[in-house]
């Protein structure tokens, strides 16, 4: 959902004079690419406005009646918002192998992460500890992202519960709602985690199992809340009810675990012993697929743990998101004129847009477009929604860019 990571501004570009229309009736332009939406009779703005060059051409002379403006850009620095990441490990005897590499590899996994420069968290369910017994197996990560005697550190903690076999994404809920039957006194349950998912962090969900998970993936986003449909506990609402908020917006479920057919769900990979996991996991394939995360099969052993750690690290740094409000640079000459500022996004992949500012957030609808964080005195630019995906890295080689225009008359909604 540590502070929210603003997109700060970088050095002023002068991008050259260009003309703006004063119009309500177009949601956004190239105005790189388009002439007529360059000029228009009705656009002028103060002199003595931040931006302003004096250049504006005479409005009662002929042509000139096109008045000119000159404008500045200022370009936003890409800056990704914080990161949690949440492992959930079954701790059952036939995991043996799989919880020794998740307490050797996850130091190594979360220096890649913080390498890209973002600011990650991992959160691990799963029991703690160093002794196994006959029938489940505890994991202790240890320093630096672990802390002394298998502790928590500034950015690691260890919510210690004894993960079922087929009951991962129950306790995964239970826990985080600290509902009846998942509260630290119980067998299913532990201390409570939540209060370490920063609100505006992306969200990671990591699960490693031999066997598959009696609770649906549909379930796992939008159970209701109530009694758990497979004993006597209390499971609160799925990570995408409303009642959330966008705390579990976007996020992202990947896994180790018993598939082996890329085709057919129900198919179990095969250990070189010719034995096979207990289930395929087809509920964790269901998740993998819906939220575009990454996965790999148990039975690979020791060979399959360097790349899943990798690919999970990169799909963190990929799928992470920057946030979408800028801070409005104080000018340093002239005012500000809140009516003569304009906004330009680029998704990386197609030519720069212009969006029209709207009133406020609710006017935003579906549909592209910015807003003031007070439209009388501004400090703040906020993309709406559709912007904000638009801001957003496609995965591609040239990154998305926001820009503040200054100088131009408003394209207003």
């Amino acid at each position: 959902m540590v502070p929210y990571l603003r997109i700060t501004l970088a050095a002023l570009v002068v991008v050259g004079p260009f003309a703006c229309a004063q119009t309500s009736s177009r949601a956004g332009f190239d105005p790189s690419s388009d002439e007529d939406a360059l000029t228009s009779p009705d656009a002028s703005r103060p002199s003595e406005s931040f931006g302003s060059t004096g250049d504006a051409g005479d409005a009662g002379a002929g042509d000139a009646s096109f008045t000119t403006c000159a404008a500045t850009a200022v370009e936003a620095t890409r800056e990704r918002r914080p990161v949690d990441i949440i492992w959930i490990v079954d701790n059952s005897s036939s995991m043996q192998p799989a919880v020794a590499e998740v307490q050797a590899g996850l130091n190594a996994f979360a220096n890649l992460i913080g390498s890209k420069g973002i600011d990650y968290k991992v959160v691990m369910l799963s029991q703690r500890g160093t002794v196994p017994t006959a029938k489940r197996y505890p994991i202790c990560i240890p320093p630096p992202l672990g802390g002394a005697d298998c502790g928590n550190s500034a950015t690691f903690f260890h919510a210690s519960l004894d993960v079922k076999s087929t009951q991962p994404l129950e306790q995964f809920l239970g826990t985080l709602g600290q509902t009846a039957g998942y509260t630290a006194t119980e067998e299913r349950g532990s201390e409570p985690w939540s209060q370490e998912l920063r609100p505006n962090a992306t969200k990671t969900i990591v699960v490693v199992s031999d066997d598959n998970s009696r609770f649906t993936a549909t379930d796992f986003e939008t159970f209701p809340g109530g009694k758990n449909p497979s004993n006597s506990t209390t499971l609160p609402p799925g990570l995408l009810d409303p009642s959330r908020g966008d705390q579990f917006k976007d996020y992202v479920f990947s896994g180790i675990y018993g598939w082996g057919s890329a085709t057919v769900p129900s198919t179990r990979c095969t250990y070189p012993d010719n034995t096979q996991p207990a289930a395929a996991g087809h509920v964790y394939t269901d998740l993998v697929n819906k939220t575009g995360g990454v996965r790999a099969k148990i039975c690979d052993g020791s060979g399959a743990w360097g790349p899943f750690f990798d690919s999970v690290a990169n799909a963190v740094v990929t799928t992470s998101r920057v946030a979408c409000d800028v801070q409005i640079p104080q000018p340093d000459g002239g005012v500000l004129d809140p009516e003569a500022v304009n906004v330009r996004v680029s998704d990386g992949t197609n030519p720069p847009v212009v969006v029209p500012r709207v009133a406020s957030a609710t006017a935003c609808g579906a549909a592209a477009g910015w807003y003031y964080d007070d439209p009388k005195t501004p400090t703040k630019v906020f993309l709406c929604a559709a912007s904000c995906e638009d801001a957003q890295s496609k995965g591609g080689d040239t990154p998305p860019k926001i820009e503040v225009l200054f100088g131009c008359q408003s394209i207003i909604k």
